[in-house]
């Protein structure tokens, strides 16, 4: 149970974490629309949640060693921690000005993704300064990629 449980949680919150930083820039580059922005976040909240979970699901079923309760924990977990971790991001684009937003929400997800990223190499008993740069590598290159679509999209259809 305990392995379902963490490759709920631990998927769904660097889901709901890369995923909504990428959109929220990428959406707030291209429109500078909090209308937008909160949308986006939205869908990523329950949409791509449930997305998440049923490829969860069927990855685990896939695996043929789970049983059925596993499976159902994994799926259920990973909903769940997309759905708040993705939530949490409305937070500062309802309060504050959206690039303030922005900037906060950036720094709150690649603080959990690293504080999350540094737990697991010392389970795993890997160097922790390289396990929490390359993936918090990998999300700075989600948020440049995403700003400069952002631009390109709004350049191009705008």
């Amino acid at each position: 149970m305990k392995h379902s449980i963490t490759v709920g949680f631990s998927f769904g919150m660097t889901s709901g974490i890369i995923t909504t930083m990428g959109l929220m820039v990428g959406l707030s580059s291209g429109t500078q629309s909090r209308l937008a922005v909160i949308g986006g976040i939205l869908t990523i909240a329950i949409a791509d949640a449930f997305s998440d979970a049923l490829g969860i699901h069927i990855s685990e079923e896939s695996e043929n060693v789970h049983s059925g309760k596993e499976i159902w924990v994994s799926t259920v977990v990973t909903f769940l921690s997309k759905f708040l971790f993705a939530s949490t991001f409305i937070i500062p684009v309802v309060f504050l000005k959206l690039s303030h937003a922005i900037l906060l929400n950036i720094c709150w997800g690649l603080i959990v993704l690293g504080i999350a990223s540094f737990i697991l190499a010392r389970v795993q008993r890997e160097n922790p300064f390289k396990v929490v740069s390359e993936h918090l590598f990998i999300a700075g290159l989600v948020l440049i990629l995403s700003h400069y679509a952002g631009k390109l999209i709004s350049k191009i259809f705008g």
